[in-house]
């Protein structure tokens, strides 16, 4: 009888595929962050305060959750992206003690210019990530 927790060999192949996948995927977002002239992770910041839903607010707390980095860490990002004129802080969130977080137009200009470069290679992935959202973002061009 096999165990109901044994892994087959099929379960590792599709992992390991799922795996490649993700980092080729990821190993040419971080390229395309990279020839905008900005690290992967000023990206991934500029791409989570521009992709929060409508009714979510981009404070530091909510961006560290979306990043999976510390409070200070995400601090010391939004800094640095502050210093390098890609957005800025901005008071008003219905939590005065909160922070958030806005792209300037040459942040939000970057962020777009570097999403637009990931149309045909989310495209190409569609057969491995099967992500309901990205269709409408696949769709453009």
């Amino acid at each position: 009888m096999k165990s109901p927790h044994a892994i087959s060999k099929a379960d590792f192949q599709a992992l390991a595929e799922f795996r490649f996948q993700l980092r080729r995927f990821l190993h040419f977002s971080e390229d395309a962050a990279k020839a905008e002239g900005l690290t992967p992770l000023q990206y991934q910041l500029l791409l989570q305060v521009k992709g929060l839903p409508e009714d979510e607010q981009a404070s530091i707390g909510r961006l560290a959750l979306r990043l999976q980095l510390s409070h200070h860490g995400t601090v010391s990002l939004v800094t640095r992206c502050e210093r390098a004129g890609l957005v800025v802080r901005a008071e008003g969130l219905p939590d005065r003690r909160q922070v958030g977080v806005v792209l300037t137009p040459v942040g939000e200009a970057a962020v777009r210019r570097i999403a637009r470069r990931h149309s045909s290679e989310l495209r190409s992935l569609s057969e491995v990530f099967q992500v309901a959202l990205l269709t409408e973002f696949n769709d453009e061009e």
